[in-house]
């Protein structure tokens, strides 16, 4: 969901060509762009499915549904736009009575929109409400409220878990004592708690001071890591023989969980080692297609440096067992 600098919902789709070759667009198929955006991934599926294929558009924001809307218009009927969490894939498409999907589509992450948008208090380079919602009308507990009543070592668990802090401890710290004072209440307070905290050594190189612990902040206000364990799943589910799911991916805790789950659900036994008979029962749904996840090129990169650390990583539904014998 990375964009460019817009007032309106900016978007360039990350690995673009990578993502439709991956997977392998059919001009009958029906796909479903999970974290649309700013569409432009949705927009080029449909232009290369033409004039048959459709599409399934969801996001959770609603500026992001507003904006689909509006850019998908001319496509009609072949697109059916939907405000709600990937996470609810399952109810989602039971809801609209289908059965099979030829392929999903998965850019998680924070969107250029809220990034760019400093209100949406995403943002550690400008000062604004703490907020953090994805989807403000269905979430009320923002990071205001995270950093303003978790305990001291409850904020150093999630900035280290979601942020792979390694000044967690140090900066929880920071935070319990200057709200002692005052609550926290916008984005730039809490990037001078941050800086206080770190040592100035360790803020001369490497990433703004504050990045890992927005980003761990933000995962745990969204709830974005205990979805994409389960949805990997239950997008699975509804994949036809030879349908694809691609899940581009930011950062490595994002990463680890989809190629883990892609191995789980690979079929790959997962009895001790020297055991005589498996006894997990493990039957293999997906193949794994990309061993090593596909990366942006030099030239993406030069052209949209917010793609820089994008990840994907594509597996493929396979055979069931009737369709095998």
């Amino acid at each position: 969901m990375t964009g460019g600098l817009k007032v309106d919902f900016g978007h360039v789709p990350v690995l673009l060509e990578e993502c439709m070759e991956m997977l392998k667009l059919k001009n009958t198929g029906l796909y479903v762009d999970c974290t649309m955006g700013g569409a432009g991934h949705a927009k080029a599926i449909l232009e290369r499915t033409s004039p048959h294929g459709t599409l399934i558009g969801l996001d959770q924001d609603e500026k992001a549904v507003e904006t689909g809307r509006e850019r998908l218009k001319e496509y009609g009927n072949r697109v059916t736009i939907v405000h709600d969490n990937f996470g609810n894939i399952k109810e989602i498409l039971n809801r609209l009575h289908i059965t099979g999907v030829d392929g999903f589509l998965f850019d998680i992450g924070v969107s250029s929109y809220q990034l760019d948008h400093a209100e949406r208090g995403f943002s550690y380079m400008e000062d604004a409400p703490l907020d953090m919602r994805m989807d403000v009308n269905r979430l009320t507990f923002t990071a205001a409220d995270l950093v303003n009543s978790a305990s001291g070592e409850k904020l150093a668990e999630i900035i280290f878990k979601y942020g792979e802090e390694r000044w967690a401890k140090r900066i929880a710290q920071f935070v319990t004592e200057y709200r002692t004072q005052k609550p926290i209440e916008t984005t730039g307070e809490l990037v001078q708690i941050i800086k206080a905290a770190i040592p100035a050594g360790a803020r001369k190189d490497g990433p703004h001071p504050a990045k890992r612990t927005f980003q761990a902040l933000r995962i745990a206000i969204n709830n974005e890591l205990e979805l994409l364990e389960s949805v990997v799943a239950d997008a699975a589910s509804f994949l036809k023989p030879g349908g694809r799911i691609c899940i581009i991916s930011f950062h490595s805790l994002e990463d680890r969980i989809i190629k883990q789950q892609f191995q789980n659900l690979s079929g790959l036994c997962s009895c001790p080692p020297g055991f005589p008979v498996c006894t997990c029962g493990k039957k293999q749904i997906l193949k794994v297609v990309t061993r090593k996840p596909i990366i942006p090129s030099e030239a993406e990169v030069t052209r949209n440096p917010r793609a820089r650390s994008a990840k994907l990583r594509v597996a493929e539904r396979v055979l069931n067992s009737q369709e095998v014998e």
